[in-house]
């Protein structure tokens, strides 16, 4: 790490603030001093009072505020703002992805997120129910929950199929709210059907296709609106951005040409672009797969309808009815694709069948009036529209269809909410039934079935007053006793043909009603109380929409049709055979109704309730007692109360156990369950061990229970990190192995490069020893060795300020490399005077030697090029035979023969002979012959002078030199590293860490011969020192050996050393007084250049009085320590000794490394030393001496005092032998066979020399 220091910055400071210490905490961020402040409770669960007054006072601080959201537990509260507030931007979507709802404020996108996320983690099927009234923006809510699913299930690696789903799904969006999608007093885009989209997802998460239910379409109003309210969408946005094709094909001209748009005198909306809203209906159905044929088709049944509603009729003289604008009945036939006659007659007349006793009777044409004919023409526009509508949903569900195996769905309903007008019919009487089955599902869910299962599962719990709207829903559906749909049934059976007496027979039957307290008949009205507020409907009109029956001329005409299109769809025909029922409007609602509540009772909802806060569709207006209104109706005061005295989460034992094992080491181990008692202990246990308050959660009889949502964020949370931890663990030990690995390469790199360091010079060095050939003597700096052939010494390949400068002086090419450079004198005549040495620079590159000279001109030095020699016009170089470090390059030029003095001679012939390919001649002789410039003969001779003990002397063309080493003398062998201390070794320095060894091979060494002692007392006990430590981490091959013992003051070794008392017997009797063997010289091992060094003569012993006859020596008596083996151990490889505890072996040698070489009944081997035990043995006593002489001293011989140590010659060598094969201290490469059989020849060998 580089740690820089600002400019201008003192260097240590000497005050300033404390030391950061970050225990967990973030550090503050100034910019939350700006964020905007809170209004109100984002959570109403936390209003310190719970009444209906002070949750619209929360909902009215916030809306001033902008903030539209707010919570109550899992149920968010939507206040519709009438405006684009900004919150549904791609950063705010992406932000609250992954996060729960406690993290981030109240958003429709947490609603999202917490629905997908349960549905990935629990796979169960999630919905999320939308509900408020007319305008408090559901349709928008919806169209929010979409957008998100589509942007974060799956991944960037999705399929393509994947996306088209995504796109699909999102596309249904601008079609339906074409078709299906209104202005209303309330509400400019208000949704007129109900919709129940569900996304069905595979096991990854990934959408795999969809489903959409289509609701309650509002047909009746594309016949007619009331002022001020609109058509559907599609209409205006046809009529007015129809493309000229269109619009030449079919007619088309503005919406106020149109009856059926102009009626209600509305044809533009604030906030509305029908241009921008055709085309992009037209691009959802290019993206859900419409082809362009079945597109103008749909064009084609839209203007059909406009110009069906401007069919007007007039009544003739008989009262009935003729049509008005015949030109109009002919286009709408061209349309249709049908005769005109059949158009007229189909609108106009009616035909009747006549049945007696079961069998067909008479046929009769019966004529029209007027009013009756204009509903025939509106029956028919309205079929055309609902049955288009039907097909479209139908056909987008097609494009939806799974494309692979569906796991989980996610369902959202959008159905138009609550309505109260001032005339209300039958569509209204479904919209509201529809509305009390979705409160009714939310009491059951919410409120009734928690308090129901909180007794069930014996938890403690307080319960809560709420209104069951159950008795309404009942009211109108229920069959026994008759409800108001089966009260409409039987009052078309009994009047079918006259709608008024069908609506009187309606009333008459409603008196069976009167005893439900919700229900209250009012001459040809009556009022239902609903849970929203009571809501008067008008009979008249009711038992016929309840019909909902097209007549037979109509179908006919249909059927006649050559618009295959039209004909397709209306598939379904009544069987005039057959005598049951068809089902009416009202059946057909309660059926549907009935099964949405099915499909949303299997899922778990998520809960959307919507509030409009004024009926102006003002984005500043807040209608205080129109919203407390919805507060009340909407049961938002008894929800709160449920939630703060429930529980939030609640799940049966099996299903705790199994989302949340992982969490206790009770439960789990490596990811598996372990657990073996049942699931409601091992739930136990988990809460237990997660650490959870004891008041936050209980245990039922199947269900566990968590009161605050906080909880169980923190159990996902703690089960989303357990992986994530376990990736680490394992990350942490691959990391570890890896590290070791590399560590584990890092040091075999840096011993192998300790052993190879400068390897190729090295081969430069020994080819230079080839070329002298044992011919000349050597310097002794030449041999030592450090000594490496690098070559550029001055740098001219580098970057220094000397090398750059030679190079440019020299002219050298920026890719001309330098193999040699050095400073060097050449041998300058002078006229009438001796020649003398001058300075110059001497550079050889693969092109030639280039000789640089520094003159001053103007006082300031100056450097040229003096002379470049071509590599090729060399031909000989001539050096003399002793050690001086003149050197003549031959070249037969008129410039003359150079003679060089250079201290690197050998190394810069070596680099000359490799650049010139040894064909440059190498000629080694006393005296030297040269051409001077202008090929004058002269020659220099080479002499001896000792007193000249460094360097030499040139006077008058001759080299008086000191002697030198032998000729054949060759560069000493690399030094022995000295072991550390055991402290230094045992001291580690901070922040490493130790790789565990392995067994180490101990070191190759030749042991160094002691002299043959005559018998004595066994020495005492000596102290085994600790093995040394590894060195540097590097194997045992290629650690160094231990270093020879240190010689005392004296200079005698310290093993000869009297004051050494572990290591040295006591001194002999004088009976056993000899003459002491010389010691045998150390061996070292040197591979090819092997030599023995010679050792100092042996000082001769004390002199003592004349002794009798030498008695007869004793048989040799070992006198090697014995140890124990404290364990069984099994050899590995060859030469090891196998030892079983207890046996009884004799060391023979230590080696540094843990290994000792051992004898056992006559066999060597080696052994751990960590498996021996030294043998105690008594220490026998010494004979006393005879009492007729004195004893005689047995002082060891001491070599004479000496300060410095000798320098050891070098011994002649073949210089033309090869490379050593083995560097020194690397070990044998045969092992411990090898290392044994070497230790056991040298052995035998010293034991065969005859004693002195």
């Amino acid at each position: 790490m580089v740690i820089s220091k600002r400019a201008g910055g003192r260097k240590h400071a000497t005050s300033g603030p404390p030391p950061v210490v970050n225990r967990g905490i973030a550090k503050a961020d100034w910019r939350e001093g700006f964020k905007k402040p809170q209004a109100g409770v984002s959570d109403m669960t936390l209003l310190t009072q719970i009444t209906n007054e002070a949750i619209n006072g929360n909902l009215q601080v916030r809306f001033a505020n902008a903030e539209i959201y707010t919570y109550i537990g899992n149920v968010l509260i939507s206040v519709n703002p009438f405006r684009d507030l900004g919150i549904y931007t791609d950063d705010i979507l992406r932000s609250y992805r992954g996060k729960n709802r406690l993290e981030m404020p109240p958003h429709v996108y947490a609603i999202a997120e917490s629905a997908y996320y349960n549905m990935l983690a629990y796979k169960e099927n999630q919905c999320v129910i939308i509900s408020g009234e007319s305008g408090a923006g559901k349709t928008e809510a919806a169209k929010r929950i979409m957008q998100y699913i589509a942007a974060v299930s799956g991944n960037s690696t999705a399929s393509a199929g994947i996306h088209n789903i995504k796109d699909m799904v999102l596309a249904t969006n601008p079609l339906l709210e074409s078709f299906g999608c209104a202005k209303t007093l309330r509400n400019n885009n208000s949704s007129r059907h109900g919709k129940y989209l569900e996304i069905m997802f595979d096991t990854q998460g990934s959408p795999v296709g969809a489903q959409i239910t289509n609701y309650l379409l509002e047909k009746g109003r594309v016949v007619g609106q009331v002022r001020n309210e609109r058509n559907f969408h599609i209409f205006y946005q046809l009529t007015k951005a129809a493309t000229p094709q269109q619009r030449e094909a079919f007619g088309l001209q503005g919406p106020e040409a149109y009856a059926y748009t102009a009626h209600s005198q509305c044809l533009d909306v604030p906030g509305i672009d029908d241009h921008a809203d055709f085309a992009a209906a037209f691009q959802a159905m290019q993206t859900i797969g419409l082809s362009e044929d079945e597109q103008m088709s749909i064009v084609r049944m839209l203007a059909s309808i406009l110009w069906l509603g401007n069919v007007y009729f007039a009544e003739n003289a008989q009262g009935d009815a003729d049509i008005g604008n015949a030109d109009v009945t002919d286009f709408c036939a061209y349309l249709l694709g049908v005769d005109p006659t059949a158009v007229q007659r189909a609108l106009t007349q009616r035909i009747m069948e006549t049945q007696r006793g079961g069998r067909r009777g008479s046929v009769y044409e019966v004529p029209l009036n007027p009013t009756q004919a204009a509903a025939v023409r509106d029956a028919l526009s309205k079929a055309i529209y609902n049955n288009l509508f039907e097909w479209i949903v139908s056909r987008v569900n097609q494009s939806l269809q799974a494309h692979g195996q569906a796991s989980t769905v996610i369902g959202v309903l959008d159905i138009y909410g609550f309505e109260i007008f001032e005339n209300n019919s039958f569509e209204q009487l479904c919209i509201n039934y529809v509305n009390e089955k979705l409160q009714q599902i939310f009491i059951e869910l919410t409120l009734k079935k928690e308090q129901e299962e909180y007794a069930q599962e014996q938890i403690q719990w307080t319960p809560i007053k709420y209104f069951n709207n159950k008795i309404v829903c009942d009211l109108i559906e229920s069959k026994r006793p008759p409800g108001i749909f089966s009260t409409l049934n039987d009052a078309v059976v009994t009047a079918h043909a006259d709608s008024a007496a069908a609506d009187n027979s309606f009333m008459q039957r409603t008196s069976m009603l009167a005893s439900n307290p919700h229900f209250e008949a009012r001459g040809s009205k009556f009022l239902i109380r609903h849970y929203a507020g009571d809501v008067m409907y008008n009979v008249q009109g009711m038992t016929e929409k309840n019909k909902d029956a097209l007549l037979k001329d109509i179908l006919n005409l249909v059927d006649s049709s050559s618009n295959a299109f039209l004909v397709g769809l209306f598939p379904d025909r009544p069987d005039p055979d057959s005598k049951k029922r068809p089902p009416s409007a009202g059946d057909r609602i309660k059926t549907s109704a009935n099964l949405l509540v099915d499909n949303l009772m299997q899922a778990q909802p998520s809960y959307i309730r919507t509030i409009k806060p004024n009926q102006n569709k003002s984005p500043s207006e807040y209608d205080t007692q129109a919203i407390l209104h919805q507060i009340k109706y909407l049961g938002l005061q008894e929800n709160i109360r449920v939630r703060r005295a429930g529980f939030a989460y609640r799940n049966t034992f099996e299903k705790i156990v199994q989302r949340f094992y992982l969490l206790s080491p009770a439960t789990s181990y490596a990811g598996d369950y372990i657990w073996q008692g049942d699931a409601r202990s091992g739930c136990e246990r988990i809460f237990i061990d997660t650490g959870i308050a004891r008041d936050e959660w209980q245990l039922g009889v199947s269900k566990g229970f968590i009161k605050n949502p906080e909880t169980l964020f923190a159990l996902e949370t703690m089960r989303d990190r357990y992986w994530h931890n376990m990736a680490m663990r394992i990350q942490r030990a691959w990391r570890a192995y890896l590290w070791r690995r590399e560590e584990s390469a890092r040091r075999i790199q840096r011993a192998w490069r300790r052993s190879r360091e400068g390897y190729e010079f090295l081969e430069m060095r020994d080819y230079g020893h080839q070329l002298l050939s044992g011919r000349k003597e050597r310097r002794r700096f030449s041999l030592v060795s450090m000594r490496r052939f690098m070559g550029d010494y001055l740098d001219v390949n580098g970057s220094s300020a000397e090398g750059r400068m030679l190079r440019a002086c020299a002219h050298l090419s920026a890719g001309e490399h330098v193999v040699f450079s050095a400073r060097a004198q050449l041998l300058v005549s002078r006229l009438g005077r001796t020649s003398v040495p001058s300075p110059r620079f001497l550079l050889l590159t693969p092109r030639g030697v280039y000789l640089l000279v520094t003159h001053l001109v103007n006082k300031r030095p100056q450097t040229t090029c003096e002379r470049m020699i071509p590599l090729s016009t060399i031909q000989d170089v001539s050096l003399s035979h002793l050690r001086d470090d003149w050197i003549v390059l031959k070249t037969g030029m008129d410039e003359g023969d150079p003679l060089l003095h250079c201290d690197f001679k050998t190394e810069f012939v070596a680099w000359l002979l490799q650049q010139s390919g040894g064909r440059t001649h190498v000629t080694i002789a006393p005296q030297i012959d040269y051409l001077r410039k202008g090929r004058k003969k002269a020659h220099v001779s080479f002499r001896k002078d000792e007193s000249l003990v460094s360097g030499d002397v040139y006077k008058s063309s001759v080299v008086s030199v000191g002697s030198g080493e032998p000729p054949n003398s060759v560069s000493r062998p690399p030094a022995k590293k000295l072991p550390r201390s055991t402290q230094a070794a045992s001291t580690r320095r901070p922040g490493t860490r130790a790789i565990p060894a392995r067994r180490p091979v101990p070191v190759a060494r030749v042991p160094v011969l002691t002299p043959a002692a005559a018998p004595a007392p066994l020495p005492a006990k000596r102290t085994v020192p600790a093995p040394p430590p590894a060195q540097d981490g590097l194997p045992a091959y290629l650690q160094a050996p231990p270093a020879p013992a240190a010689r005392s003051s004296s200079g005698v070794p310290s093993y000869l050393s009297p004051t050494s008392q572990s290591a040295v017997a006591p001194p002999m009797p004088s009976y056993l007084s000899g003459a002491a063997p010389a010691l045998a010289p150390p061996v070292t091992q040197l591979g090819s250049l092997s030599q023995a060094t010679p050792s100092a003569p042996p000082a001769a012993p004390t002199p003592a009085a004349p002794a009798p006859s030498m008695p007869a020596r004793p048989a040799p008596v070992s006198r090697l320590p014995r140890y124990r083996a404290l364990y069984d151990f099994e050899t590995v490889e060859p030469g090891e000794m196998p030892l079983t505890k207890g046996d009884i072996v004799e060391l023979e040698d230590k080696e540094g490394h843990g290994w000792w070489l051992v004898k056992k009944n006559g066999v060597e081997g080696w052994s751990p030393a960590d498996y021996l035990e030294l043998v105690p043995e008594a220490t026998k006593s010494r004979p006393p001496p005879p009492p007729a002489k004195p004893p005689v001293s047995a002082k060891p011989a001491t070599a004479p005092k000496s300060t410095t140590q000798p320098v050891p010659s070098w011994s002649p060598a073949d210089a033309h032998a090869a490379p050593m094969a083995v560097m020194p201290g690397m070990g044998d490469p045969g092992g411990f066979a090898a290392v044994l059989a070497r230790k056991k020849a040298e052995r035998a060998a010293a034991e065969a020399q005859p004693p002195p």
